[in-house]
């Protein structure tokens, strides 16, 4: 069995069994922001996934790395608009993105629906890829505190040791274009699947070609945790 935690150091979450989703195009609704008072008020609970617990049934380990401690109380309330704020963005900027909320996180799916995609066996970043990328490096320099995680996958066609190679080779290609746009370093961890996580059906060419993707998700750093805890009073 392949090993997926690789490179997965910089992200220390708690890792329970309930995960609570939202999309982003209820944010409008009310969702994060009033969760983030609830949770406070109910002891500071822990929502939480485990990562690739999923695998092989369509599974999203990002979801699982996003998901963790939750800020509560006021404090969680403002890390929640300003969460809200830069999903909505996101899905504004990069309409074939999926852009999923979820607790104190952001997790963005890029396909070839999104405009980053990759070719069988492929992992350079393309041009189509870099203007859709380009949108987002500009949301996180107006949100600089956050951190990043860039986590790549394939279809199943290879061997699951090249496709491990070819996932890890995609997550860093996306991660050094994000750097070499003069992002730092200290914000991005990088994390790879092979094949082991497929979200659509690898025995058609549409469904492998979705499977050949990268995902980001978006978590707030300790210096927007602290200044919302010092601005909530907390």
């Amino acid at each position: 069995m392949k090993t997926i935690f690789n490179k997965i150091g910089l992200i220390l979450l708690a890792l329970v069994l309930t995960v609570n989703i939202t999309s982003c195009k209820s944010v409008q609704n009310a969702n994060n922001k009033q969760k983030g008072g609830a949770i406070g008020a109910a002891g500071g609970a822990l929502l939480g996934a485990i990562i690739g617990n999923n695998v092989g049934k369509g599974g999203n380990g990002e979801l699982g790395a996003v998901i963790g401690g939750v800020i509560g109380g006021g404090a969680g309330v403002l890390i929640g608009n300003k969460m809200d704020k830069q999903a909505q963005q996101i899905e504004n900027e990069i309409p074939g993105a999926k852009v999923e909320r979820v607790d104190d996180g952001i997790v963005v799916t890029f396909d070839e629906n999104s405009g980053v995609y990759f070719k069988t066996a492929k992992y350079n970043v393309n041009e189509a890829s870099q203007e859709t990328l380009n949108k987002l490096i500009a949301v996180f320099q107006e949100y600089p505190d956050t951190n990043v995680l860039v986590v790549g996958h394939t279809d199943s066609v290879g061997s699951e040791e090249l496709n491990m190679t070819l996932s890890k080779n995609r997550a860093n290609a996306v991660t050094d274009y994000f750097l070499s746009k003069g992002l730092s370093r200290s914000r991005f961890t990088t994390n790879w699947f092979g094949e082991a996580q497929p979200t659509h059906d690898n025995t058609t060419a549409e469904g492998r070609a979705k499977n050949r993707r990268v995902n980001i998700a978006i978590l707030p750093n300790e210096k927007m945790i602290d200044d919302a805890k010092t601005e909530a009073g907390q």
